[in-house]
């Protein structure tokens, strides 16, 4: 790589990356003061334990990432075993559409939709519809993960204990469970991931009392920035980091 290509990757993750570093630096700021260092200071980190309706929001934010990984995991991996192991069948173009589409759409087209779903079939919004939503949103990014896994799956080997007994069921959870493992598990991080920093569609289809971080960090930035915002957010910024880089491991492995 040229000097000149080098000069311009360093520029470019500089400019995507900076403003996270200096967010974590002053997260540690001891100062009220957003824009002045007073010194490192732990402080904002153990204000946040005070802070009830954000901890609320941590936590409904925990649950509906959990809730709704799961379940995008379980239909994500049944997308992608119905498009990778059945061929061509006669619906295959509107599974393809259902389970793709919400990752080419834009999130507020999304959010939108589904809010009109639930309005018109009479769903209260709250935790339950922000896990149906996000569960929706998140199918696709696993069925991709798991589906790149199942085109390079070996089949002999379910095919040698089809031989020797095993039915489909026991095959599946036997051989090709096992095998998937990583790749499955990667696309749990992966919905995790995405639902927890979730805001236009979470904004759509919340309720009362379910609130989420991401909104809740939202609406305390648009009265103003304070150091307790920089602790959450780098604790937000860091958890999905962690998740990611867990996804982009397990992905890897054979």
């Amino acid at each position: 790589m040229s000097l000149f290509l080098r000069a311009v990757l360093g520029l470019g993750l500089a400019f995507l990356y900076a403003p996270i570093l200096v967010l974590a630096a002053y997260s540690f700021n001891a100062s009220r003061l957003v824009t002045v260092w007073g010194g490192f200071s732990t402080r904002w980190y153990a204000a946040l334990l005070a802070d009830g309706p954000l901890v609320a929001a941590a936590w409904v934010s925990l649950r509906v990432a959990l809730a709704s990984g799961a379940v995008a995991t379980v239909l994500g991996t049944l997308a992608a075993l119905a498009l990778a192991r059945h061929g061509r069948f006669r619906s295959r173009p509107l599974l393809v559409g259902l389970v793709f589409a919400p990752m080419v759409m834009p999130e507020v087209i999304v959010g939108l939709s589904l809010l009109l779903l639930f309005v018109g079939i009479g769903l209260d919004r709250g935790v339950g519809t922000l896990v149906i939503a996000h569960a929706t949103f998140c199918t696709g990014f696993v069925a991709v993960v798991v589906g790149a896994r199942l085109r390079g799956l070996d089949r002999s080997l379910e095919e040698a204990a089809a031989d020797l007994g095993a039915g489909p069921v026991r095959v599946f959870a036997t051989v090709t469970l096992p095998l998937l493992g990583p790749a499955v598990l990667a696309g749990f991080l992966l919905a995790f991931t995405l639902s927890l920093d979730d805001l236009v569609i979470a904004s759509f289809v919340s309720g009362p009392g379910a609130t989420t971080l991401p909104m809740r960090l939202y609406s305390q930035v648009r009265l103003g920035v304070n150091p307790e915002i920089n602790a959450a957010s780098t604790l937000l910024v860091l958890a999905v980091t962690l998740a990611v880089l867990g996804a982009s491991h397990l992905s890897a492995r054979r």
